[in-house]
C-alpha cells in the first residue's frame, strides 16, 4: 500500500460512517493522520475502538450545522496540531423528495443549512490551518445533481450547485496561498443514503424500488453503480502531491452520467 500521504494531517466532516469512514479509511491506510468529527455519537464511539484511535486517528462529536460546535471542533484539533495539510467538506443529507410547490419550507432550509452552511463554517475555521501549513487543499462533496440537477430533489440539487459555485470561488481566492480547492461530483453511490432516496423516489411515483434502481443505474452510459472506495481513492489522489497543479476542478466520479429521465 502505497504511503503518500504519509503524516498528513486531514479533517474529514462526518466521517464516522458511510462514505466519510471509507475516505477516513483511505487517507489512514495511506498514512494520513486523521481528524474526525460526526453528529452521531454512536458511530463516534464505535470508531474510537480501532487500533490507530488517538494515535492517528482522533474522532469528535460535533454538529455540522452548528458553527459554535464546528468553532470547538477545531479548537480540539489546535490542541493536536497548529496546522493541517487538506480539509475534506462531506457533510450533507438526501432532503425531501417531491415536486418544489409541496414540498416543506423547512425542509428546504434545513437541507440547505446542513449541504451548504456547514461546507462554509468547516472552511472558515480550516483555511487559516491551511494557511500555516504554506500550501493545502480543499475538498467539497458535491453531487452529479449540482451539474444536471435533480427531479424531485430540488433543495438537494440547488444546495449541490451551491458547492460548485464555492468551490470555483475559493480556488480562486486561494490559489496564491496555494491552497487547492475542488469537488467531487459522485453519481450513483451504492449505499444505505442512495438506498433512501430509492425508496422515497419509489413511493412518491407508486412504482417498484427495482424499477427506480434500474433507472438510477441507467443513467451512467457505463451502466453502472458508483462505489464509495472510487470517492474515498479520488480524495487521496487530490490531496496527494501527485495533483498539486489541479484546483478549481468540479469532477464527476459516475459512470459517464449522461441522461435524465423525465417523469
Amino acid at each position: 500500500m502505497s504511503k503518500n500521504l504519509k503524516n498528513k494531517k486531514i479533517v474529514v466532516s462526518a466521517g464516522a460512517s458511510g462514505i466519510g469512514w471509507i475516505i477516513v479509511k483511505e487517507c489512514l491506510d495511506k498514512g494520513a493522520i486523521v481528524f474526525v468529527c460526526d453528529i452521531n455519537l454512536k458511530f463516534v464511539n464505535k470508531i474510537k475502538k480501532h487500533p490507530l484511535n488517538n494515535k492517528k486517528l482522533f474522532s469528535y462529536v460535533c454538529d455540522a450545522s452548528n458553527e459554535n460546535e464546528v468553532s470547538n471542533f477545531f479548537s480540539k484539533v489546535k490542541k493536536k496540531t497548529k496546522k493541517i495539510d487538506a480539509l475534506i467538506n462531506n457533510v450533507g443529507i438526501a432532503g425531501p423528495t417531491g415536486t418544489l410547490e409541496k414540498l416543506n419550507s423547512k425542509d428546504w432550509e434545513k437541507t440547505l443549512k446542513i449541504n451548504v452552511i456547514s461546507h462554509f463554517y468547516f472552511s472558515k475555521f480550516a483555511i487559516p490551518m491551511l494557511k500555516k501549513n504554506k500550501k493545502g487543499v480543499i475538498i467539497n462533496l458535491s453531487s452529479t445533481a449540482g451539474i444536471f440537477g435533480f427531479p424531485l430533489r430540488s433543495p438537494y440539487a440547488a444546495s449541490k450547485w451551491a458547492i460548485v459555485g464555492m468551490t470555483k470561488t475559493l480556488a480562486m481566492e486561494l490559489g496564491r496561498f496555494k491552497i487547492r480547492v475542488n469537488a467531487i461530483c459522485p453519481g450513483t453511490i451504492k449505499g444505505d443514503r442512495m438506498g433512501r432516496v430509492i425508496k422515497d423516489k419509489a413511493k412518491f411515483l407508486k412504482v417498484s424500488r427495482k424499477s427506480v434502481e434500474k433507472e438510477f443505474i441507467s443513467m451512467s452510459s457505463m451502466n453502472t453503480w458508483v462505489y464509495e472506495e472510487d470517492i474515498a481513492k479520488n480524495c487521496c489522489y487530490l490531496i496527494s502531491d501527485d495533483a498539486q497543479r489541479i484546483s478549481g476542478q468540479i469532477i464527476s466520479i459516475d459512470g459517464n452520467f449522461f441522461k435524465i429521465k423525465k417523469n
